[in-house]
């Protein structure tokens, strides 16, 4: 063997077997999903498919919890999040990035400083904000602390900042006012950046729990994953394993299921926008 190719070998074998670590626990989760329950905790805890795969524990997942409430819940709050930042952060990334006006730089840079915030520093502040505000216990209570993103203005402005001056000068020759331009010529220029923002800021709030843990009291109000802890929680007094790999992969599927249906056009997102 050539000694420069020991190095690649050593690399992929330990990216191997980084993946099969990671991906064990999935792997547990999707065999015990369609084990039967008759194998019992000990039949649960092996990987090996040793059985016929039946559909009951979906089935008994999906009539145990109110799963189609809390998917309209978990749409409505990545929705409403991702709608309103679309706007906020496009307006903040073209001011930073074209607009001229005293303290730019200082204002942005101190607009950063959220990124450099532990998120559990700001869950008192945000909910006695909250509930000054009239919004506790309801769906936009939840939206309100997002609707700004300091990761979504850098994206933006980076992206903004790399759009040609002429085209802008051109618009404004035409007549075109600064929202013409910044919807006509800045957001279709920057759609990849676009796009990847949106998978991490959809991902991310399809996956919180614990802003809406302390926000929301009302069963009927509750996103996916408050469900899945409620319902986890009395699953698990039964040891209902296979039940309960079966209502995590109901959480799970429709990102999984996007990732695989839009895969290339999200790599190449991530790509175009610089995001590593």
């Amino acid at each position: 063997m050539i000694p420069g190719e020991i190095t690649p070998r050593l690399g992929f074998a330990a990216v191997l077997v980084l993946v099969a670590i990671w991906a064990t626990p999935f792997a547990w989760m999707l065999v015990a999903s369609v084990r039967p329950g008759a194998f019992g905790a000990g039949g649960m805890a092996s990987l090996v498919p040793d059985f016929v795969p039946t559909a009951a524990n979906f089935a008994e997942a999906w009539d145990s919890a109110d799963f189609a409430r809390y998917y309209l819940n978990t749409i409505l709050i990545c929705g409403g999040i991702l709608a309103v930042q679309i706007v906020t952060i496009s307006l903040a990334g073209y001011a930073f990035a074209r607009l001229r006006f005293p303290g730019r730089t200082f204002l942005f840079y101190a607009f950063l400083i959220q990124l450099m915030l532990v998120p559990v520093v700001l869950l008192v502040p945000n909910l006695r904000t909250v509930a000054q505000l009239g919004l506790y216990d309801t769906l936009p209570g939840v939206m309100a602390p997002y609707f700004a993103s300091a990761f979504g203005t850098f994206l933006m402005r980076q992206a903004f900042r790399t759009i040609p001056q002429e085209l802008e000068d051109a618009a404004l020759m035409d007549g075109a006012r600064w929202h013409e331009l910044v919807r006509h010529v800045y957001l279709p220029l920057a759609k990849p950046s676009l796009i990847a923002f949106s998978i991490v800021s959809v991902t991310s709030h399809w996956n919180e729990f614990l802003w809406p843990l302390m926000v929301i009291n009302d069963p009927d109000k509750r996103p996916l994953t408050l469900g899945l802890a409620t319902f986890t929680r009395g699953a698990e007094g039964a040891q209902a394993w296979g039940v309960i790999a079966a209502g995590t992969i109901l959480v799970i599927a429709p990102l999984v299921l996007a990732f695989a249906l839009f895969q290339r056009r999200f790599v190449n997102s991530f790509l175009a926008s610089g995001l590593k």
